[in-house]
């Protein structure tokens, strides 16, 4: 316990003096202390840059299509897996669906590549047949609806697990009493389950919106330069550029801590509208 508290207060708590940087110009052999301070100069500079603005656009546009798209994949897939009633099949299905969240996202990006790239799979078919070919991954219009499906595809069986934590928590006699009374599979679902798994649901759904913003570092940068950075430049890959690459430590660090407190805040709403609503929440 005292090693898992000593990580947490190190790595993540005490990290946190480093946004310190943010409102001076930092320069490494100076240190954060001997480095001069500018205020708020660094994010004023970073509200007038266009480039930060553009690439805000992707993040949310991105993290959006996540969350409409992905978020209910692995509550679906529990739902199906839940509803079989042979344990050895489950315990299959489960397998292959968890398989993929340990691949590295170089091995995904990869093997998206090698089914619809210009030279793909699909693309050799498609020319086998004589029909016009597409470069899904070098398309920037299509990179956007590529990325969530490499996110479900990667992550959701992953996903699952709580769900299926929660549904094995489910009353088999509730179910029995619904159906003695008439109710079919969808009211058993509507009356049932969705009341029993609804606060993990919301708990859930606060969570990610704290990390709304963080929408795959690694795999948007792997694929930044097929499409360009107009396409797939987030606040991630933008800190990077502009921090590790370009040397511009304070200014990287204004905006990754813009991104922070924007995730704090929707957490924060987040919990107080679970209140309303009569649930737990993440806090009181």
């Amino acid at each position: 316990m005292f090693v898992g508290f000593s990580y947490f207060l190190v790595f993540h708590y005490g990290a946190l003096a480093g946004n310190l940087i943010a409102f001076k110009d930092y320069v490494p052999f100076d240190g954060i202390w001997g480095s001069a301070w500018v205020g708020g100069d660094n994010f004023q500079r970073m509200f007038q840059d266009s480039e930060f603005w553009h690439a805000v656009v992707n993040t949310v546009v991105i993290a959006v299509l996540q969350l409409v798209f992905y978020f209910p994949v692995p509550l679906a897939l529990a739902l199906l897996l839940h509803s079989l009633t042979s344990s050895s099949i489950r315990r299959f299905v489960q397998s292959v669906a968890y398989l993929p969240h340990f691949v590295s996202w170089v091995i995904v990006v990869a093997l998206f590549q090698q089914v619809l790239g210009d030279t793909g799979m699909l693309n050799g078919y498609l020319g086998d047949m004589g029909l016009h070919t597409v470069d899904i991954i070098g398309n920037p219009e299509a990179f956007k609806p590529l990325v969530v499906a490499e996110v479900i595809w990667k992550d959701a069986g992953w996903g699952t697990i709580i769900f299926l934590a929660a549904l094995s928590q489910v009353d088999e006699q509730q179910y029995e009493a619904a159906a003695i009374d008439g109710a079919g599979p969808w009211r058993r679902f509507w009356h049932v389950t969705l009341p029993a798994i609804r606060p993990v649901v919301i708990l859930l759904l606060i969570m990610r919106l704290g990390d709304i913003l963080s929408v795959g570092f690694e795999q948007m940068l792997l694929q930044r330069d097929a499409v360009g950075p107009q396409a797939a430049e987030i606040i991630d890959t933008f800190v990077y550029f502009q921090g590790i690459v370009g040397g511009d430590y304070g200014y990287a660090a204004a905006a990754g801590l813009f991104k922070g407190v924007i995730g704090a805040v929707l957490v924060y709403a987040a919990n107080k509208v679970a209140h309303r609503l009569g649930e737990q929440g993440v806090y009181k």
